[in-house]
């Protein structure tokens, strides 16, 4: 499936297939797939163009966000999900200290896709 993003956030498209991720076990995985650069590549594209996708999907209800605008929010979430990564912990996909993730097994009943 290719993801199609707006023509002002054309510089999130090389990002659209890899992190717009529709569930966060989704996110989580792909994060701990990833190599330190693309973190760090992601989160410099991404980080700058945060303010205007959260004022794009600010305009829907909770929950009813769509067209296009889903993978601008779920480009959001994965921000969410490595930037602490790249911001604490020296761009390390995996959380330091902590026991193995794969333990932890996501599940996602009635949400659409």
């Amino acid at each position: 499936m290719s993801i199609r993003l707006p023509k002002q956030f054309a510089e999130l498209q090389p990002f659209a297939a890899t992190w717009a991720l529709a569930t966060e076990y989704e996110r989580a995985a792909q994060r701990r797939r990833s190599q330190p650069h693309d973190l760090q590549a992601f989160y410099a594209a991404a980080i700058k163009k945060l303010p205007a996708i959260l004022k794009r999907v600010d305009k829907y209800p909770l929950g009813k966000i769509e067209g296009v605008d889903v993978h601008l929010f779920r480009l959001a979430l994965s921000l969410a999900e490595i930037a602490p990564h790249v911001e604490f912990y020296g761009s390390d996909p995996r959380v330091p200290f902590a026991f193995s993730e794969e333990r932890m097994l996501g599940f996602h009943a009635g949400l659409p896709d």
